[in-house]
């Protein structure tokens, strides 16, 4: 992708943002003070740590000139609100994930993840080099924002179970605290979504008002401590395959700034949506091993649940792409570039990882 263009571009989201062409502006480092809601607490170091890391960047490359304060999930907004107050103008900027929305309209799920989507290599990819970003700025747009790529998970993890799961029939009405775009497909399957928060997971299961619950990793979940009340972990996140977060911004307030500074807010976003990463991947070995010490058994989601699960994902964009043509022209983007990134990704890629995963089995490395 060519950022250059796609700043200059993103910037006709808004009727207003067509007249601002004026060198003066352009040129000019005004003083600048935008506040930043999260859709994340603190506690999540990680998740909400990319939003201090943005802001700690766009000081730093504005001299302080331009300060982006940022607060944690409902300090001055719900966590799942975010990007509403955006879309309002009541604050300036959030990060958050894009398929907190998608009960406005589904389309939101593409800006994060999808199930059985793109891995978060190829969803920067195709965020950044694939037309993935103008696609979804030219959706996002229709909403009052602009939105660039700002942090990753990697794939999650397929959730806690407290007893387990060894076939399809398993999964017979069970209670699984899953949200969003998962929740409805995994529903398909005989599954019953239960939308719960984040602080009313661990509760929630030591008392059995659930049976499962997924959330992100190892690095969070082992914070949480739910191996001590479901003790089977099961993988992968087939609904999260490469999750990804974004700064959102109000198409109005970003129409007003100096091109200098739209290009911060995109480099600064690009920075951090590297860095939560390399965070998460650093952190999460050492986590699940602390797991796993804690009891936590790791099993792999059966073959039968994973073949009827991609079948029920395929079924459900089906559907919605009947219904939806944003949607549509979004999902037939991803798929046409998941079919060839999967094509690149078996020959090197996976043969090169799964040698040296041979070799790691073998007490070799």
């Amino acid at each position: 992708m060519d950022r250059r263009k796609f700043i200059k571009t993103a910037g006709l989201a808004t009727a207003a943002a067509s007249t601002l062409a004026a060198p003066a502006i352009a040129q000019s480092a005004p003083e600048v003070k935008w506040r930043m809601t999260s859709s994340f607490p603190k506690a999540l170091d990680t998740i909400y740590g990319a939003a201090e890391t943005f802001s700690k960047y766009v000081a730093e490359a504005t001299d302080n000139k331009f300060q982006v304060q940022v607060f944690a999930a409902n300090e001055i907004v719900p966590g799942l609100e975010a990007a509403n107050a955006v879309s309002a103008g009541n604050v300036e900027m959030c990060h958050t994930a894009s398929y907190y929305y998608w009960g406005k309209d589904p389309t939101f799920a593409f800006g994060t993840a999808v199930p059985f989507g793109l891995n978060s290599r190829m969803q920067n990819a195709w965020m950044y080099h694939g037309g993935g970003m103008e696609l979804m700025n030219e959706f996002y747009a229709k909403h009052n924002l602009v939105a660039f790529p700002c942090g990753n998970t990697g794939a999650q993890m397929g959730g806690w179970f407290r007893n387990e799961i060894k076939s399809l029939a398993d999964l017979q009405g069970l209670k699984m605290r899953i949200g969003g775009f998962g929740g409805k497909v995994i529903a398909r399957v005989g599954v019953v979504p239960q939308q719960i928060a984040g602080g009313e997971i661990y509760q929630a299961l030591e008392k059995g008002t659930i049976d499962a619950a997924e959330w992100v990793g190892p690095y969070d979940d082992e914070k949480l401590g739910f191996q001590k009340v479901a003790k089977y972990y099961y993988y992968p996140g087939w609904w999260e395959g490469g999750p990804m977060l974004h700064t959102m911004v109000n198409a109005a307030k970003w129409a007003e700034l100096p091109r200098s500074y739209q290009s911060i807010i995109a480099s600064g976003s690009q920075a951090a949506n590297t860095d939560m990463q390399a965070r998460y991947d650093a952190k999460n070995p050492e986590a699940l091993k602390k797991l796993v010490a804690g009891g936590a058994v790791l099993k792999p989601y059966p073959a039968d649940i994973m073949e009827a699960c991609f079948k029920a994902a395929n079924d459900t964009c089906a559907e919605i792409s009947a219904q939806n043509a944003d949607f549509k022209k979004i999902y037939d983007a991803m798929v046409a570039f998941r079919r060839d990134q999967y094509l690149w990704f078996q020959v090197s890629e996976y043969t090169f990882d799964t040698f040296m995963m041979g070799q790691q089995r073998k007490k070799a490395l």
